[in-house]
């Protein structure tokens, strides 16, 4: 009978009510559907990468800037940002307004003209013309003209209609304008101006240094100038006109010209930067890119132009230079200048501009310089124009998080960030658009790592980025440690790579490049003390384990590490000496440092040795743990107690059980330290392993004694690799078959469950008898002899190799011994058959197969014959036994029983194919050496359980995961298994006890695999006191194809569980602590997810069913495991050749789904649990965010059609990408569009239809001023600006246009976006018409105030004047 649930309750309601455990065979109603979705860019922050093109509107104030990669952005006042992009992804190369119209024409690399239209919210493309024959080389728009004059490389200068974007008739052809006198060609067309006295007359610069200008209605050249002899040092770069009608030409050799285009040479001509040499010549400048000639009413006349610099400096100093009357101002950039505008008070040319500020578009940043002020000061940026200040290194987005977290970044930044002086005390002059803050119910923060070591806090709601706060990592350590990254090109060695923020704990973790990690506590105030510095011991493939004589029985696991004592006494001061020496500011012992408000460094983990890059990186306040993890294992560090709790290799996770206990001072008063266990383990340790099908026994007395391992100093799995390769390279053995996948051809991940009873196939534990003493560590004469020949082989050479590493013999011994083994194993070859005649196949069909999981020993401890016909198992039962594993991996909701485990599944099943005998013979060697080597066992009699590790599979099958190594070095650094994912929990991971809810670590690795590890935390009270265990072994593991990326976990009523943590507390404040659950926040039940309480032990009931569900994510596929059966409820197979790059569980209308984003470049969403599909869009090409690629010319090669390196290249590539692409609550998410840009999107469709009321609106009706009024005697004489008739020369009468010269490309918008588009422009014309009719009724009622009051003075003038008429009518003249 199913459990009724209040869905509609609030979740303040639902969580008062007891969540009884209910079975996975109920159905879970769930409430996302497709129509909820919906994807969209929403906005974009930072500024333009690589820019190309700049443009103003001095009537709208709106600044446009164009860059290389086709993106358009429309900046305005705070909050009015437009981003539109070319379809064609061609770099912009020039851009026009349409001054105070509402429109923008673009020129692209491909010679398209583009016309946008900004009138709506959102920027469309209007229309396109595409030019097929001439490359387009400049543009030039006149005021209040709808015709565009366009020229070309090829010398000729078209005119375009920009409400047609039709080509007019009316043509500047190159051979017409020049002298007929001239024998070569004029260049490309490098300026077009138009006199300002007289429309009519249009200058054109050649790019070989003639000037033409041209009249219009004459249809022939006026006049004609030339610096030179038109060699190539006359080239001319720009053209001004003054408001007077003077002309003003920069040149390629710094120079700059004034004409009066009266005479064919210039009347005067100045280089400003050049100086003369000793010879009495002057400097060699650069060319003069760009030149403005402005007038304002006080007389004063600024000339401004970029370039020009002597050639010593130019590629030095990038500068713009200010030239007012006699005084030449020169104002260096720290980038180079790509162009610049002059801001001005009117737009009109023929009057006098009032020049008041400098635009200057330079590569790496936007300046704009205060021209009224003296020293011309910069204005202060508004802009989140420094994201990339240092490049972006990793990401992180937090969207509904705690709303007091604002605030608090912002005082601390405002306390740190005290104002710079030189800045000009004007206001920002780009002020254009209007937007009124959106009232937004959650705040967003976003966190940026970056390649020095700073980490930046983002305050990101309701559509704006503004800085709040940055952390510098640098500051941690000291200064000589942190100057350089050691070799050319290396990275900084202080570069966050991971970031792990806690925001209701204002805990903050960083990762270094090395491996090092820093932890900070953020505080209200100023403090000092001391850095606590720990050193993590160096992971090492080599499992040495080794009783501590201290702890009666217990064991635990050294670590080898490759130090002297130099660098043990550098350790102990906080010192790593190595790559680039760190060292840590303040660090214990040294009388501390000062602390600024903020985020304090509470902890300083340093990894010694080569470098471990950390790929996984979390903390729990609740537990007051943090965990890392990359290619060589796992760490966790108690951040109470500031020290290390375990340190291990991903092979030891696969281990049989294991408590460890590591404490570690720190002070690191100890070079070598070996771990205790806990005098008393936790009654909620692990009593069961999933992953080997061997019960283990309840714990005996411990024994006191000490057993010695003569394999001490021995590095097993090393030298097991080596001969790995040895034997694969001899036999050449190939390894396509994976045993982990001769389960089903369906189920692609394995749930490994306990399994009781055993089969003659399976593999025995390695009992140890009581018979046996201390000395007797290897197996006599006797026992090898009836052992099969290849494992003779193996025992006496692996006993020949004891004994010379116990003599200390040449450091050649392993290839000795490995050379040795080979050619005796090819002697054995050679002489014996491949199959003993005494081993009988299992299957009659594979007669030439040998047997792989046969038994090594004997209860008693001694080698065990080969099986004979009674071993035989009968085809039938296999495959009986095989339907029934078949059936049950492919129908959710069914238990494995403990009599039947995924692992005698496997080992049950026939094999169609031939196993690897490479491998095979890796496991019998594991289980040979376990004999040859025992340990005495916490556990008593029961012994060391030799495990299969996955690791032994055929690793190299690309098909099943990828490789996350980017070395080729070896085979053995490619297969080898790293940590992709870590998650702590409160999880039900044991079957035996479905009641208990323990505190647990899910490790997820780059092979698929998913592991466990079991956290003991002591009482509250004594948690400062008390050590942490934790437990390797006891938890469920399960595989999955591919990486693991995400991990989550979901309530008996697939609600998103929430993390536990420890509420933030100020430190001058006695608060008591409290451990308290939520989502992203302690408020509210408007967090934007559905939680529900997880039971707990007193919550159950006497039927045991699921609690919990897991959901586990991979680059192919993604699982939801029921807790604590261990049972597959749920599968979803998202991409077969292809991968996923970033994968997360997010809250999205009080439900939660999983969101991916593909290598295909899309994103695809699904329902949880049921992983029902809910959307799969295009959203974006991957080969977009190539530009974070280490193979940027070669861009993301598909792996699938790569060869092998490539693959790895692109694998890292792609880690990369997932660094700074990130999901978050209520469906937001954000990536690196840029080095210097970020682009926010969202999947969510109701926040979609709100997006138009949160954007700016960017264009609003102005008035344009009155143009200057002419003189009296300009008008009677002449010389004023004459109105020109373009319709009459451009029109229709001009002629038509050569159809193969252009071809017109109709824009996007079409049928209803059309009718749109139309309707929001007569909506707007309407709204302008509007208010022009309120304007003029303003004037009438102006005038007719105006006319009432000149009648009442005619009234008063014509009484005045009756009155002095009555007053003199009767005098005579003679009375007057």
């Amino acid at each position: 009978m199913k459990k009724f649930t209040f869905k509609g309750v609030l979740d303040g309601f639902r969580s008062s009510m007891q969540a009884a455990p209910r079975g996975t065979e109920q159905e879970i109603q769930e409430t996302l559907r497709p129509e909820h979705f919906q994807v969209k860019k929403t906005f974009r922050h930072g500024f333009p990468f690589s820019p190309t093109a700049l443009a103003w509107d001095p009537i709208q104030k709106l600044l446009a800037i164009g860059d290389k990669t086709g993106n358009l952005r429309i900046l305005g006042g705070p909050g009015v940002d437009a981003h539109v992009r070319h379809d064609v992804g061609e770099a912009v190369l020039h851009a026009k307004f349409l001054i105070n119209e509402g429109a923008l024409v673009t020129v692209t690399a491909d010679d398209q003209l583009h016309l946008w239209t900004f009138r709506q919210k959102s920027p469309q493309r209007l229309q396109s013309l595409k030019f097929q024959r001439e490359r387009v080389t400049c543009l030039h728009l006149p005021l209040q003209s709808k015709w565009v004059h366009v020229g070309t490389e090829r010398g000729n200068v078209h005119v375009v209609n920009v409400e047609t974007f039709a080509l007019s008739g009316y043509v500047i052809n190159w051979n017409k304008a020049i002298e007929v006198t001239r024998s070569n060609h004029p260049g490309a067309v490098v300026d077009i101006s138009e006199n300002p006295l007289d429309a009519s007359k249009l200058l054109i610069a050649f790019e070989s240094g003639l000037l033409v200008v041209w009249d219009l209605r004459a249809r022939t050249a006026e006049w004609r100038g030339a610096l030179g002899t038109g060699g190539p040092a006359d080239g001319v770069r720009a053209a001004a006109w003054q408001h007077d009608g003077k002309l003003m030409t920069a040149h390629i050799d710094g120079a700059l010209a004034t004409w009066t285009t009266r005479g064919p040479r210039p009347s005067s001509v100045s280089y400003p930067h050049a100086k003369a040499t000793k010879d009495g010549k002057l400097e060699t400048c650069k060319p003069i890119h760009r030149l403005e000639w402005k007038t304002s009413k006080t007389g004063e006349s600024l000339v401004i132009f970029s370039g020009g610099l002597p050639t010593d400096k130019a590629g030095k100093t990038h500068s713009i230079t200010v030239l007012n009357g006699k005084s030449t101002t020169v104002l260096e950039m720290e980038h180079s200048v790509v162009d610049f505008v002059t801001l001005c008070e009117t737009p009109h040319t023929a009057d006098y501009q009032e020049p008041y500020a400098i635009v200057v578009l330079l590569q790496n940043d936007l300046v704009v310089i205060d021209l009224l002020s003296p020293g011309y000061p910069c204005f202060e940026n508004p802009y989140p124009m420094d994201i990339h200040e240092s490049p972006v290194t990793c990401c992180s987005y937090f969207a509904d998080c705690p709303s007091d977290l604002i605030p608090a970044f912002y005082s601390v930044g405002r306390q740190g960030n005290k104002k710079v002086a030189g800045f000009s005390e004007k206001l920002w002059p780009i002020n254009g658009g209007e937007w009124a803050p959106a009232s937004c119910s959650y705040s967003e923060i976003i966190l940026t790592g970056h390649a020095d070591g700073s980490v930046k806090f983002w305050d990101a709601s309701a559509g704006t980025l503004q800085i709040l706060y940055k952390l510098k990592c640098s500051k941690v350590f000291e200064r000589g440690g942190v100057a350089g990254g050691g070799a050319a090109g290396e990275e900084s060695p202080v570069a966050a790579q991971q970031l792990a923020l806690c925001a209701e704990s204002r805990r903050l973790a960083v990762a270094l490049p090395h491996g090092h990690v820093l932890l900070f506590k953020f505080r209200k105030t100023e403090t000092h003390g001391e850095t606590h510095v720990i050193e993590v011991p160096m992971i090492t493939d080599t499992l040495e384990e080794e009783t501590s004589p201290e702890a009666e029985g217990g064991r635990s696991m050294s670590f080898s590490r490759g130090a002297d004592s130099v660098e043990g006494e550098n350790r102990r001061s906080g010192v790593w000496g190595g790559w680039s020496s760190l060292r840590v500011r303040g660090a214990s012992g040294t009388g501390g440092a000062r602390r600024a408000a903020g985020f304090q460094p509470a902890l300083v983990a340093l990894q010694p040795g080569p470098p471990h890059a950390v790929t996984a990186l979390t903390l729990n306040s609740s537990y007051g743990l943090m965990a890392w993890g990359g290619d060589r294992g796992v760490v966790v560090v108690d951040m109470s107690r500031r020290c290390v709790v375990s340190a291990l290799c991903t092979a030891a996770l696969y281990h049989a059980p294991r408590h460890t206990e590591r404490q570690r001072s720190p002070s690191l008063d100890q070079a070598e330290e070996t771990p205790r266990p806990s005098p008393a383990l936790s009654p909620e340790a692990p009593e069961e392993a999933a992953l080997p099908p061997l019960p283990l026994e309840e714990k005996p007395k411990l024994d006191p004694r000490r057993k010695s391992t003569s394999w001490k100093n021995f590095n097993l799995k090393r030298q097991l690799s080596k001969v790995d390769l040895k034997f694969k390279a001899a036999f050449a053995v190939p390894t396509e078959n994976n045993l982990e996948e001769t389960v089903a051809e369906k189920s692609t991940s394995q749930f490994y469950c306990e399994a009781t009873d055993k089969t003659d196939a399976a593999v025995e534990p390695n009992a140890e008898s009581p018979e046996l003493d201390d000395n007797k560590t290897v197996v006599n004469e006797e026992d090898k002899s009836q052992l099969s020949s290849p494992l003779r082989v193996c025992s006496d050479v692996f006993e020949r190799m004891h004994k010379e590493l116990q003599e200390k013999r040449s450091s050649d011994v392993y290839d000795r011994m490995h050379k040795e083994l080979q050619e005796r194993w090819k002697d054995k070859e050679a002489n014996e058959p491949a199959v003993s005649p005494d081993v009988s196949p299992v299957v009659e069909e594979e007669k030439a197969t040998r047997p792989d999981n046969l038994p090594l020993f004997e209860e008693d401890g001694r080698p065990t014959r080969p099986p004979r016909q009674k071993g035989k198992i009968k085809k039938e039962d296999v495959e009986k036994k095989d339907q029934r594993d078949q059936r049950l991996l492919s129908v959710p909701n069914i238990k494995y029983s403990k009599q039947e485990g995924a692992k005698e599944t496997r080992r049950k099943q026939p094999s169609s194919q031939q196993a690897s005998f490479a491998g095979n013979l890796m496991r019998r060697f594991r289980q040979l050496v376990a004999a040859l080597c025992p340990h005495r066992e916490a556990e008593g009699p029961s012994a060391e359980q030799v495990v299969e590790l996955p690791r032994a599979l055929d690793k190299l099958d690309s098909s099943f995961s990828r490789s996350r190594s980017s070395s080729m070095s070896s085979l053995e650094n490619i297969s080898q298994e790293g940590i992709q994912c870590l998650a702590f929990a409160d999880s039900y991971t044991k079957k035996s006890d479905p009641t208990t809810l323990l505190p647990t670590l899910w490790i997820g690795t780059t092979l698929g695999s998913v592991l466990t590890m079991m956290i003991s935390l002591p009482e509250a009270d004594l948690r400062h006191t008390q050590p942490v265990v934790v437990s390797t072994s006891g938890g469920p593991i399960f595989r999955l194809r591919g990486s693991i990326l995400t991990m989550s976990f979901l309530d008996c009523n697939g609600a998103l569980i929430p993390y536990s943590y420890e509420s933030w507390k100020d430190d001058s404040k006695d608060v008591r602590e409290r451990r308290e659950r939520t989502p992203t926040k302690q408020s509210s039940s408007s967090s934007g997810s559905r939680m529900s309480p997880t039971p707990g032990p007193t919550e159950c009931s006497s039927t045991v069913g699921d609690r919990q569900f897991v959901v586990i994510a991979s680059e192919k596929q993604a699982r939801v495991v029921a807790l604590p059966s261990q049972n597959c409820v749920y599968r979803q197979q998202i991409v077969e050749t292809d991968f996923i790059v970033k994968a997360e569980i997010v809250s999205l209308k009080d439900s939660v789904c999983l969101v991916n984003y593909l290598s295909t470049g899309h994103l695809a969403a699904y329902s949880l649990p049921s992983l029902r599909p809910l959307i799969d869009v295009d959203f974006l090409p991957l080969t977009e965010l190539s530009f974070q690629t280490q193979s940027k010319q070669r861009g993301i090669v598909d792996p699938m059609l790569s060869i092998w390196g490539q693959q790895l290249i692109v694998n890292e590539d792609t880690d990369q990408i997932a660094k700074t692409f990130c999901f978050s609550n209520r469906g937001h998410g954000l990536y690196l569009a840029s080095p210097s840009e970020i682009q926010k999107f969202t999947i969510d469709a109701e926040f979609c239809q709100q997006l138009n009321e949160m954007l700016g609106e960017v264009f609003l009706a102005r008035d344009m001023p009155e143009p200057p009024k002419e003189s009296f005697f300009r008008g009677l004489f002449g010389g004023g600006a004459r109105p020109l008739d373009r319709e009459e020369l451009f029109g229709e009468s001009s002629g038509k246009a050569s159809r193969t010269v252009a071809k017109h490309i109709p824009g996007p918008a079409s049928g209803l976006d059309q009718l749109g588009v139309r309707a929001s422009t007569a909506a707007s014309e309407v709204s302008r018409a509007h208010q022009m009719v309120v304007e003029r009724g303003d004037k009438l009622s102006q005038l007719e105030d105006r006319t009432e009051r000149m009648h009442s003075q005619a009234a008063e003038f014509s009484s005045s004047a009756h009155q002095l008429m009555l007053k003199y009518k009767d005098k005579k003249w003679y009375q007057l």
